[in-house]
């Protein structure tokens, strides 16, 4: 066989990576599992920069997030660097490029959706696959084939700045979205998809106090049971392709640098066959912050050997560094040569070799009304009506005052991991200013800085996005309408913009009051975002004033609350005539929050978290074990668990109200099933209201086993019913016995004997229908291969009453 026989396509991925590793010296090996970023391999005008001579005797394998401010230059820029590595190193393997896509491609010129957080509350894992799909087709266009996406961290804290990136509390629900996004993304088949790299493995929603990078303290079955669970779904049913690593320790040993947890448990136990893409950083935190390694050549033995295949963003511990640690014997060679083989066969399955260039041409215009239509859909299925004392939905006319920091806040909808919020931090660095965001590169800003128009964020979103604030829609509908701010997020804005507000209430017929948070990476006000995490997550001060004043007016109160984790709320608001839960949805987020306001929509949200009645409750989640926190029953003659207040949330997980009425009935269960079978749930869904309207029909279970103590309830199925005023639709939940299954006291995965007690309610706290059935047979121990994760689900043909 010649050295070129790695390049034939009728070989498997496997077959031609085993050929070119081969072919690869130890430092080529090295510096394949290394991402560099654009910048070192051409400067912006295509001229080689420094260096580059010696790197291209190393051939780095991968290129760091970059974005430019339109797909045409992307992709310009793509091909430009990915043409140096393929014609001008020895053997010519192509990059692979990586980028951002949380809820979106993140790069200029492409449409941005809500974020995660409100993908969730849409409870429609079949639109955030048709928003993947869009995902797909644009980065391939440009020539980028690894997201860095998504988020399937369970975020059980709402301290946590990061939560609004995942999918909220629950692991069912966290894994039916993060199928759906991996499917979409990958694609039917590599050659024509995008690798997903699901984040942040594992544990991180639930750091020590909330603070982002800290310790997460878990035993190593909720680790296996919870956290892990949207992961290894993902890897079942959708072959999920990468894997990123958490930057927190475990039982004291880094994530990063963890063979227990990134090979024992993350290849051995959940079968994943992929490759791992560190962090940001990790190898350097691993020094540095988490003082676990002496120098970089430590960082890299340890990751190496713990099964960490990239290191990103530049070299720490890998490339030279690592290449040095090989040849001298200080770490196994074979740990090299399992990892480059990783990525040289997802490199192949891409079809890189074959096809490593972007689309040659790329029409600006048509590419930015891209997903817009399905931006909006998705905006406003996000929008979660929490309260409505029959103020809503508002009639057209009148005269409406908007009133607070999030009225004319266009740019707000675009948080952390959106274009324009990494666009706006860049030309902050660029301009000599330096952030927190992990990971973020000073040359990047420079490098990009070129590309980049002197425009402003909030110009950028309205100019190119097609955004319009609340204050202009709720303007398109209403009569009359005034716009006041009257705080900042976290600040007063001094007596006469309060008075201002004050006044607007007094003389309308109707007040939208506009508050919440924003998530930023570091510049301006922001009460989320990553490195942005609070200890007190009660709604900021100055906001609470404004609603008091406001309120005092006696106008009807309908509040808006624009936010990607839960806040605490003051009576003032818990008590207003209505309160709307909506999140940072991109251009078309304030649109679909009018839209609810006004009837168009009847709105479907339903919370993806658990919203506490104080912060002293955290964590407070709807799964919590049974004779634990709110779920422990109570001794006689005690009214709540605290003294001072009951310890349920104010709103429970799944809460969302309608514009019509929805009803549950006629419930049938199988009787018993066999630990190999599968027990059928179904009953009638009805609209008894006089408007049509969508429903979330919610299934929960709680599997009395014996030996461990299991959640006191845990959801195992829902779908979105659709039905016209008067309409009625059967549904059925096929719940596999596999579904049931959890680390037993031998720590094997294993379904066994049991009764199920269930319940059907539109939220988890709607015990509307309740029932059980008995598991028997033999206990089966499973591997992941053997089960079933998302419940399959049935809906017949729409009926009248």
């Amino acid at each position: 066989m010649t050295s070129h026989d790695f390049r034939d396509p009728t070989l498997s991925p496997e077959v031609r990576a085993d050929l070119l590793a081969r072919e690869m010296t130890t430092t080529e090996k090295a510096w394949q599992l290394t991402a560099v970023p654009p910048w070192w391999l051409s400067e912006p005008d295509g001229s080689d920069p420094d260096g580059l001579a010696d790197l291209l005797a190393k051939a780095p394998g991968h290129i760091s997030n970059f974005g430019l401010d339109d797909p045409a230059a992307m992709a310009a820029a793509v091909g430009r660097v990915q043409r140096v590595a393929v014609e001008r190193t020895r053997l010519g393997v192509p990059l692979l490029f990586h980028a951002e896509a949380l809820n979106g491609y993140m790069c200029g010129g492409h449409a941005v959706f809500p974020t995660a957080i409100g993908l969730a509350a849409t409870w429609s894992p079949d639109l955030v696959q048709e928003m993947a799909d869009v995902i797909r087709v644009q980065m391939r266009r440009t020539g980028v084939r690894q997201a860095l996406s998504p988020v399937m961290d369970v975020a059980l804290d709402p301290r946590w700045g990061r939560v609004h990136e995942t999918y909220g509390e629950d692991p069912y629900l966290a894994a039916a979205l993060a199928v759906g996004y991996v499917r979409g993304l990958q694609g039917h088949e590599l050659t024509e998809g995008v690798i997903a790299t699901a984040k942040h493995f594992l544990g991180y929603g639930l750091p020590q106090g909330g603070i982002n990078l800290s310790a997460v303290e878990l035993g190593r079955r909720t680790l296996r049971d919870l956290f892990a669970f949207p992961f290894e779904a993902a890897i079942q049913v959708a072959g999920l392709g990468s894997v990123m690593n958490s930057y927190s320790d475990i039982d004291g040993v880094p994530v990063g640098a963890s063979r227990e947890i990134l090979t024992e448990l993350l290849r051995g136990t959940l079968g994943f066959d992929g490759f791992v893409t560190s962090d940001y950083t990790t190898l350097d935190q691993i020094v540095d912050r988490q003082h676990a390694a002496g120098d970089p050549a430590e960082a890299g033995r340890l990751a190496l050997v713990a099964g960490l295949d990239i290191e990103c963003p530049v070299p720490f511990g890998y490339g030279d560094r690592l290449a040095a640690e090989v040849e001298r014997g200080a770490v196994d060679p074979e740990h090299l040569e399992t990892a480059v083989r990783r990525i040289l066969r997802a490199k192949f399955a891409l079809g890189l070799f074959e096809n490593p260039y972007p689309a040659e041409r790329i029409e600006v215009s048509q590419v930015a009304l891209e997903g817009r239509e399905l931006s909006a859909e998705l905006a406003r299925r996000s929008v979660v009506l929490a309260r409505n004392e029959g103020i809503l939905p508002l009639a057209p006319g009148g005269k409406v005052a908007v009133i607070g920091p999030h009225a004319d806040a266009v740019g707000l909808q675009c948080p952390t991991y959106t274009f324009p919020a990494f666009r706006e931090m860049t030309l902050f660095m660029s301009s000599g200013g330096l952030g927190n965001m992990v990971g973020a590169d000073t040359g990047l800003a420079a490098w990009n800085s070129s590309a980049f128009s002197p425009m402003s964020n909030e110009d950028y979103v309205r100019t190119r996005l097609d955004a319009t604030s609340l204050a202009e829609e709720v303007g398109r509908r209403a009569g009359d309408v005034v716009s006041v701010a009257g705080s900042t997020l976290t600040a007063d804005l001094g007596p006469e913009e309060f008075e201002r507000a004050v006044a607007a209430a007094e003389q309308a017929d109707v007040v939208v009051l506009a508050l919440g948070g924003a998530s930023l990476w570091f510049l301006g006000e922001r009460t989320e975002g990553e490195a942005s995490d609070t200890a007190d997550i009660a709604l900021p001060a100055a906001q609470v004033r404004l609603a008091e004043a406001v309120a005092a007016t006696g106008t009807p109160v309908v509040v808006v609350l624009v936010q990607g984790r839960a806040y605490t709320l003051p009576t003032v608001v818990r008590e207003a005539g209505a309160v709307l839960v909506s999140t940072y949805a991109g251009p078309y987020g304030p649109r679909g929050v009018a839209e609810v306001l006004f009837g168009e929509v009847n709105p479907s949200g339903k919370l993806p978290y658990s919203v506490p009645r104080h912060g002293g409750q955290v964590p407070v989640y709807h799964h919590q074990k049974a004779g634990s926190g709110y779920r422990m029953g109570l001794p006689p003659g005690v009214q709540d668990h605290y003294l001072d207040m009951a310890a349920t949330p104010w709103w429970p997980f799944g809460h969302g109200l309608s514009y019509t009425k929805f009803d549950l009935s006629d419930l049938t269960v199988d009787e018993q099933i066999s630990t190999d079978g599968a027990a059928v749930v179904s009953a009638t869904v009805a609209n008894t209201g006089q408007r049509a309207g969508a429903g979330v029909v919610q299934l929960y279970l709680r599997v009395n086993t014996t030996g461990v103590t299991r959640p006191a309830q845990q959801l195992a199925g829902f779908t979105r019913v659709t039905l016209g005023p008067g309409g009625r639709r059967r549904v059925s939940f096929t719940v596999d016995a596999t579904q049931l299954a959890y680390t037993d006291l031998a720590r094997d995965l294993a379904v066994e004997p049991a009764r199920v007690d269930l319940f059907l309610g539109f939220d988890s706290d709607d015990r509307r229908l309740t029932g059980s059935f008995e598991v028997t047979g033999p206990t089966r121990t499973l591997a992941p291969t053997d089960r079933t994760y998302l419940t399959l689900v049935q809906t017949g043909e729409e009926a009248a009453l």
